[in-house]
């Protein structure tokens, strides 16, 4: 996909350019997407005593929670090279908000399983975000726009586990009792969602020159993608080393979002707001934490082509790994939360380390790239829930094993290398872009 005029430049002040139009969107829409997502997990201590749930069938609501969005996101990289990011994003925005408002028609475990597994839909949303911020921006910022977007979006995340008690608590001093409470906190971000579908469509296109409709129809795009384009990602090794690992980062971010508010109310007594509050220190760190994947990995690429960015990947993987280890360890609530926020620290990073590599895999086929890897964040979720749900295993040490298992993954960075020339091909359309900015930049000044 020879995408033309991308910006070189992220300038956060503004709202009118294509490029940034589209990246603030993306981030916003994907905050949505996440907030809503992740609604019902700072709940789920009222939802659990009310629907009398086990511990296993609390396991199975989280695993069903990232499950859907494994297949969605494989469906939405398609889409997204097929008809384009606006209106694939705009259509998933709408549909995702019916089942974020309709969860409150739950009455008991199946109604709410199935609930919270349609609502895994919206995962899908990042895969989205990715793409668009990939297609506007050039190489030499493409790492801080991607990691930026999707780090600001995942502080739906953490803003979500401390909004929705405040909101259940709010409806409860209205008189709406237990019951009523948590539905109607539901029906708010899925009403958000909505909005946001309907302005997404109206204010974004597909790419800097405009929509893959009429930039194909003016011969300035090549045709649709077909399906041979999943096929051909799927036979790059890379691809699903970079699957792997990101199930290890992202996978590991899901996992402490669904069941951070439990563990603490859990393990430490605290009260659903104090819960909520705690667990959403580990999600609020995206607001510089994946931005600071990108910026690093933009940084190394300067100084050592593509191998900076994949080693960078391999450092961050590898920290995440002992700070979860760590975590695991901690009986004493201040050090459960800091070594928790180290823990997510690198996490974040690492996520940030992984979509600043994967734009370098094969721009032909994005959507296909970003769908697949994409989706191994969530098959490391799902993976890694099983761990929560079954009864021989205690919490802290299903993190201790996740600890393990990630600092062994670490090496598979080893696995991800770039050819000569892929590494000259990137290193050349960064200086072209900046050579016909400079260009433009002259004209401009009449000099």
């Amino acid at each position: 996909m020879n995408i033309r005029n991308k910006a070189t430049r992220i300038r956060l002040a503004d709202f009118s350019s294509v490029p940034m139009r589209a990246f603030h969107m993306a981030w916003l829409a994907f905050f949505l997407c996440f907030f809503s997502w992740f609604g019902v997990a700072p709940l789920m201590p009222v939802i659990r005593d009310e629907l009398h749930l086990s511990k296993a069938q609390t396991g199975n609501s989280i695993i069903a929670s990232v499950l859907l969005a494994v297949f969605g996101r494989l469906l939405i990289g398609w889409l997204c090279d097929r008809i384009g990011p606006r209106k694939t994003y705009a259509w998933l925005l709408v549909i995702g908000s019916l089942p974020v408002m309709g969860i409150g028609l739950s009455h008991d475990y199946t109604t709410f399983l199935i609930f919270r597994l349609t609502i895994g839909l919206i995962g899908s949303s990042f895969v989205v975000t990715q793409y668009h911020t990939s297609v506007m921006f050039a190489p030499n910022v493409v790492g801080t726009a991607n990691a930026a977007a999707a780090g600001w979006g995942n502080l739906g995340g953490g803003a979500t586990q401390m909004v929705m008690p405040l909101l259940f608590s709010a409806f409860l001093s209205l008189g709406a009792g237990a019951w009523w409470g948590w539905r109607l906190a539901m029906i708010v971000p899925g009403i958000a969602m909505f909005l946001c579908g309907i302005a997404y469509y109206a204010l974004t296109q597909d790419a800097p020159d405009g929509n893959f409709a009429d930039l194909r129809a003016r011969g300035a795009l090549e045709g649709r993608s077909k399906a041979g384009g999943f096929w051909e990602a799927a036979h790059d090794r890379r691809v699903w080393i970079l699957f792997l690992i990101y199930g290890c980062c992202f996978g590991m971010e899901l996992t402490i979002d669904n069941i951070a508010a439990l563990y603490f109310s859990d393990q430490f007594s605290l009260s659903l707001t104090s819960a909520g509050f705690v667990a959403a220190s580990f999600g609020m760190m995206n607001i510089f934490a994946r931005a600071m994947g990108g910026v690093l990995s933009d940084g190394c690429n300067k100084r050592w082509g593509l191998r900076g960015r994949v080693a960078l990947l391999g450092c961050t993987l590898l920290g995440e790994g002992l700070g979860l280890i760590l975590f695991s360890q901690m009986r004493v609530l201040p050090l459960a939360i800091g070594s928790m926020m180290l823990a997510g620290l690198f996490v974040k990073m690492s996520n940030g380390a992984t979509y600043s590599v994967v734009p370098f895999i094969n721009k032909r086929i994005l959507g296909a790239v970003a769908g697949i890897v994409g989706a191994g964040g969530n098959v490391g979720a799902v993976l890694a829930a099983f761990l929560f749900k079954t009864s021989a295993i205690t919490w802290p040490q299903a993190l201790l094993i996740l600890g393990v298992l990630v600092t062994l993954f670490s090496s598979l960075t080893l696995l991800v290398r770039f050819s000569e020339r892929e590494e000259s091909s990137a290193r050349n359309e960064i200086e072209a872009r900046l050579d016909a900015q400079s260009l433009v930049a002259v004209a401009a000044t009449g000099d």
